[in-house]
């Protein structure tokens, strides 16, 4: 006879319930993953299969596991894995976790992209952004980072979705210090975090996620600003620029964009009903 104590089902809900304990946020959610990760499990088999008793081996890692969680290590992290636009990214503590928000950005990016174009991704991470356009799509691109860390992730994520190493270029560059030519499209999702602000953050991204890509200096727009007006100078004729913003710098950034003269400016929201994304025509 099964013992239930050492089922998935109870493994499972032994996860959440200290997780939920420990007050840690969707404590089922990450439960869950965790234990998906640690048995190498689908959600279809464990349904078919919740009162199996798990290995003790499984049991043991499952629980190294979740006492990492409850030191608020993000379950990304702990798993080596971010889905983002669909696609499974590799993501460290050297690059930002990708998240549903910025697949806004992607959304409004693919409105206007279209083949043979090329698109600069200032301030890559992972290369999510970049290379959730690039996939599939008969267009190229060059990442750019000042993390050499976030960088080698990047490309890692280029092999890990299939993309042609000829399709993008990876560029170790403070924003446009050694950028050349032209773009018909620039993403980026930048550091836009007020200082002050920073410390206040969930440990989970405070102490975990590198904060060269969180921090915007005072007003949190320093890194905005300055990407928009460098911008100008790598963007062809009536191309677009696409940027991630902060919650409430939907305002502060129509007028930035406008007063630099780019065109067709809108601020597009998440589906929270945020500012997140802020672009404009050269």
């Amino acid at each position: 006879m099964r013992e239930e104590c050492h089922s998935l089902r109870h493994w499972y809900h032994y996860g959440e319930e200290l997780l939920a304990g420990a007050g840690i946020p969707d404590a089922k959610t990450d439960a869950w993953l965790l234990l998906e990760y640690a048995a190498g499990i689908t959600r279809s088999f464990y349904t078919l299969h919740m009162n199996d008793p798990m290995d003790n081996s499984v049991a043991e890692a499952y629980e190294q596991y979740l006492q990492r969680r409850l030191g608020h290590l993000p379950v990304q992290h702990i798993t080596g894995e971010a889905w983002f636009c669909g696609y499974s990214f590799y993501v460290t503590e050297d690059v930002l976790i990708p998240r549903q928000d910025t697949e806004v950005l992607v959304e409004e990016a693919l409105r206007v992209l279209r083949p043979g174009m090329r698109i600069l991704d200032m301030c890559t991470g992972s290369g999510c952004i970049l290379l959730s356009l690039l996939k599939g799509r008969e267009v190229t691109g060059t990442a750019v980072d000042l993390s050499p860390a976030a960088l080698a992730v990047a490309e890692e994520n280029r092999k890990r979705l299939g993309i042609a190493e000829d399709q993008v270029k990876f560029l170790h560059s403070d924003l446009f210090e050694k950028v050349e030519g032209c773009y018909d499209m620039i993403v980026t999702n930048p550091p836009y975090i007020p200082t002050e602000v920073c410390q206040e953050l969930d440990p989970e991204v405070r102490d975990h996620e590198p904060m060269m890509a969180l921090d915007g200096r005072e007003d949190g727009l320093y890194f905005e600003r300055k990407i928009a007006e460098d911008a100008k100078a790598y963007l062809k004729k009536d191309a677009m620029i696409f940027m991630e913003i902060g919650y409430d710098q939907g305002d502060a950034m129509r007028e930035i964009l406008l007063s630099l003269g780019y065109k067709d400016v809108r601020i597009v929201r998440d589906l929270g009903g945020n500012d997140r994304v802020a672009c404009g025509r050269r």
